[in-house]
């Protein structure tokens, strides 16, 4: 199917003008595997941004802001390297809108860790827009922004394989920003990741896929990147060794439910965590500030962490987050 084609069929799929074995017969014709084509994520992605409630900021918020998310559908069974990542990245000076859910394939999805932290997820989207302004950090919680989702999210959920609707997530962020540290659990959609994301406007962006399948940059081997800068895509490969990091085994990653993924993230804050936990969270926030522009590169983004670790800039960021969602 073009673009076209498949920008039509989504928008009456949105627009609820499908019936529910029309919805699924539609949605198994998008099956997620080796041959699904750029144009069907990036037109999906499209359709799925404009039926999202926009969160209201301006456009030079909107330019200065970085989303830094995970497809999920990794399975590894890691803490939550990204939102802990996003606030690291906040902390050293950068505008996160981050986008996300609860855990669909593990045990603690993004909204839930933020919301053992304290976070107040329950915000409108006008106090979501001044928490960003106030705070350099928001969560657009998913469920608040897709109200197109309803009715299709129980016809997704009675089709056992994976549709394009598992890698839409990290597309769709509704604030319709620009830059992206986006993570996909196979190397394979890198390419067609990269691509969706330069036809749907991005500017700056980073996608990764650790050797592991991990939908983050690893710390146990290489992983795997494209990124978009300048209109130009490059690949390339990280390895945590090239940047004076050590390799460990994934279970020194491994996380629990969300209150012991929370107390992994304050540990990670409060400099007691555990050098795997430590040092990963640092190369994903790298990767982010690199992406965003404040890094010349991921060893001077590695510099910029380590040091607002040191001067607990993240745990002031968090707690400023924290007060300022609950004070709105």
């Amino acid at each position: 199917m073009s673009y076209n084609t498949i920008k039509e069929k989504f928008t009456k799929l949105f627009q609820h003008e499908m019936s529910d074995e029309e919805m699924r017969k539609f949605l198994l014709s998008l099956t997620l595997d080796k041959s699904t084509s750029i144009e069907s994520i990036a037109a999906a992605a499209e359709v799925m941004r404009n039926f999202a409630i926009p969160l209201p900021i301006d456009e030079r918020t909107r330019d200065r802001a970085i989303d830094i998310v995970g497809t999920g559908g990794d399975k590894i069974g890691s803490f939550n390297i990204s939102s802990t990542t996003s606030i690291l990245t906040a902390a050293c000076g950068a505008t996160v809108a981050k986008h996300g859910n609860r855990s669909i394939t593990s045990k603690s999805g993004s909204a839930d860790v933020l919301e053992a932290l304290g976070i107040n997820l329950g915000l409108s989207v006008e106090k979501n827009a001044q928490l960003l302004e106030e705070a350099g950090w928001c969560f657009m919680f998913a469920q608040n922004h897709h109200p197109a989702m309803k009715f299709i999210m129980p016809v997704r959920k009675s089709i056992d394989t994976k549709t394009v609707f598992n890698v839409l997530g990290p597309l769709t962020n509704p604030a319709s920003i620009k830059k992206y540290m986006l993570g996909v659990f196979d190397k394979v959609f890198i390419p067609k990741m990269i691509e969706a994301l330069r036809i749907n406007g991005a500017t700056s962006a980073l996608v990764v896929s650790s050797s592991e399948g991990m939908d983050e940059i690893g710390i146990s081997s290489i992983t795997y990147a494209s990124q978009l800068k300048d209109g130009i895509i490059k690949e390339y490969e990280i390895d945590p060794q090239n940047y004076g990091l050590k390799i460990y085994p994934l279970e020194a990653i491994a996380g629990g439910d969300a209150k012991e993924n929370a107390k992994i993230m304050l540990n990670i804050f409060d400099n007691s965590a555990t050098e795997a936990q430590r040092d990963i969270v640092l190369l994903n926030t790298a990767a982010s500030l690199m992406v965003d522009g404040l890094a010349r590169d991921i060893q001077d983004g590695i510099e910029m962490g380590r040091e607002a670790l040191a001067n607990a800039r993240a745990k002031k960021k968090l707690k400023q987050i924290v007060e300022t969602s609950n004070k709105l």
